[in-house]
């Protein structure tokens, strides 16, 4: 972790998780910071990710959560069939647009925390081997959306690095507009 995740007020359980959930989602919105379209989409590493099918994979996967604790539909389901295209680019989609819409996902997620009466609210997960049973908390949620986007950030790290050897420390002096 390269930047400071700030305090939380005392008690404030619900800014503590969203301020480290935020800490995460940055550093992988900094893993893009100017690159261009094909150099977000390539592929400079072992790994077939790359950090522009990371950005919307980890939009997506943000909306389904907030999706699944709603209680609501997915808009942005996937199937099957195009699971693959959750971690890539595709029919003209850009990384501006990726970004914009996991704004919009974000902001969603933060108004819907920050009005639930208890973290301690629940939801049902779907049947599948790799949930578990039941249902999981509003605290649980967030955990995971912390333990989810974080993953995906050291994933962007080494892509970025491996593209051109730029590390997460300049990359926040970067955002800045300092120089490392």
């Amino acid at each position: 972790m390269v930047t400071h995740v700030p305090a939380e007020a005392h008690g404030d359980e619900r800014g503590a998780l969203l301020s480290f959930v935020e800490a995460q989602r940055g550093a992988l919105r900094r893993s893009v910071l100017g690159l261009t379209e094909e150099q977000a989409g390539s592929l400079p590493s072992a790994s077939e990710l790359s950090l522009s099918g990371l950005l919307k994979h980890v939009a997506e996967t943000e909306l389904n959560w907030l999706r699944l604790a709603q209680r609501m539909p997915n808009e942005r389901a996937r199937t099957q069939e195009t699971w693959a295209d959750s971690f890539r680019l595709v029919d003209g989609e850009t990384v501006a647009e990726t970004l914009e819409f996991w704004d919009s996902v974000v902001r969603e997620t933060e108004r819907f925390i920050h009005a639930l009466p208890s973290l301690n609210d629940t939801f049902p997960l779907p049947e599948a081997p790799w949930f578990p049973k039941g249902e999981v908390s509003m605290r649980w949620l967030l955990l995971h959306l912390l333990e989810e986007t974080g993953r995906h950030a050291g994933h962007a790290d080494v892509i970025r690095e491996s593209l051109d050897g730029k590390t997460a420390f300049e990359l926040v002096a970067l955002e800045r507009g300092e120089s490392w």
